[in-house]
């Protein structure tokens, strides 16, 4: 089967849920046996060439916020169209604006939706009418629309009568990190610090935590791990609102075995989101058993099955996340059970070799009707 993948900015994954997925799922069907060919952005991935046998083909664009998809999946859209390509697959609604290009050569197409875009706070009133019209395309042009949640299942037959395909994001399992050395640089100890993973957006909610977590008399730092994402001024909001508070950690983008061993090695892992599509660093964190609090939003509270993985709070309440934050540091072996029952499930209900036939099995089905 040729495949080709366009919206996501590229493998192998810097950063960004829809990157994790694409190289995950892909590298997989690459395994497999099938031509995969993914777009990319030169200012992510490097052209040409191959990553974990996925070819890696560049599309033109502009890195800049408001034109960096829109710019790359037309492109890419054009270009693909003489290839022959057996299915064609976008990641993302704004970037389903463009999956009707391929049904004009009578080609296969299939999406998935991540998340609801248009409504993270970074986009203009523009910009969210755009995302609002691929949300639309995601339910009107493809052969097969696939989403990552049963919230978002449930939203599209609702809102549009579409009845989608529930394939959850997946969770590579790797063995927790032994070594905790990396950290130490950092000032900090195994087991001994609050982490913020994620980038650095308003929907991420990181103020929040910020503004919460300064008003707890703990002696336990909290390290927000993430870097901007055409959101500088934001960022700069953040440091301004922890400057003077000795405990709170800024590391920017963190990668590998740093990554892992800051994961791994977490007291307690906090997710203020408000939105979600269905967060991959949640499951990431019950693969390594490590306590989590999140926001009582849809998605985190699928992924974590209503409390039953890790504690819930109301979202966007602060008064609820200082409350919340001193109850789970002083019921941290409570939160670990927790966490251990939800690394259990997730190993075999968000397991990538799973979703990959999922996946081939809905391109199967798609050719064949």
């Amino acid at each position: 089967m040729k495949i080709a993948v366009l919206g996501t900015k590229g493998i192998p994954a810097q950063f960004g849920g829809i990157e994790r997925h694409c190289e995950e799922l892909y590298r997989r069907l690459s395994d497999r046996g099938h031509d995969v060919t993914i777009f990319v952005r030169g200012w992510y991935s490097p052209a040409g060439g191959s990553y974990l046998g996925v070819r890696l083909k560049q599309a033109p664009t502009i890195n800049k916020k408001g034109l960096d998809a829109f710019l790359h999946t037309a492109a890419g859209s054009a270009l693909l169209l003489g290839e022959g390509f057996d299915i064609i697959h976008y990641h993302g609604i704004g970037p389903s604006l463009f999956s009707f290009m391929p049904k004009l050569k009578r080609a296969k197409t299939v999406v998935t939706v991540h998340a609801l875009d248009w409504q993270r706070a970074k986009w203009g009133a523009g910009a969210r009418k755009v995302l609002k019209a691929g949300e639309w395309a995601a339910a009107h042009f493809p052969d097969r629309t696939i989403v990552v949640s049963r919230e978002l299942q449930e939203y599209f037959r609702a809102r549009y009568g579409r009845e989608t395909v529930f394939i959850p994001n997946g969770v590579a399992f790797i063995p927790k990190p032994r070594a905790s050395a990396l950290l130490k640089p950092l000032g900090l100890k195994r087991g001994g610090y609050i982490l913020f993973l994620g980038r650095l957006v308003p929907e991420k909610g990181c103020h929040d935590l910020i503004r919460a977590y300064r008003e707890l008399e703990a002696d336990v730092p909290l390290v927000i791990a993430g870097g901007s994402s055409h959101s500088q001024s934001y960022v700069e909001g953040l440091e301004s609102m922890a400057a003077g508070d000795g405990r709170i950690q800024f590391t920017g983008n963190v990668r590998g075995e740093l990554l892992n061993q800051l994961s791994a090695h977490a007291a307690l892992f906090v997710l203020p989101s408000m939105v979600e599509g269905f967060p991959i660093v949640t499951l990431e964190m019950l693969s390594y058993g490590v306590p989590i609090l999140a926001s009582d939003i849809g998605s985190s509270r699928e992924a974590l099955k209503d409390g039953e993985f890790g504690d819930l709070y109301r979202a966007g309440d602060t008064v609820a996340l200082k409350c919340a934050l001193s109850s789970a540091l002083e019921n941290l072996p409570g939160l670990k059970q927790k966490a251990a029952a939800g690394r259990k499930y997730v190993k075999t209900a968000n397991n990538w070799d799973q979703i990959a036939l999922q996946t081939e099995a809905l391109y199967e089905d798609v050719l064949a009707n």
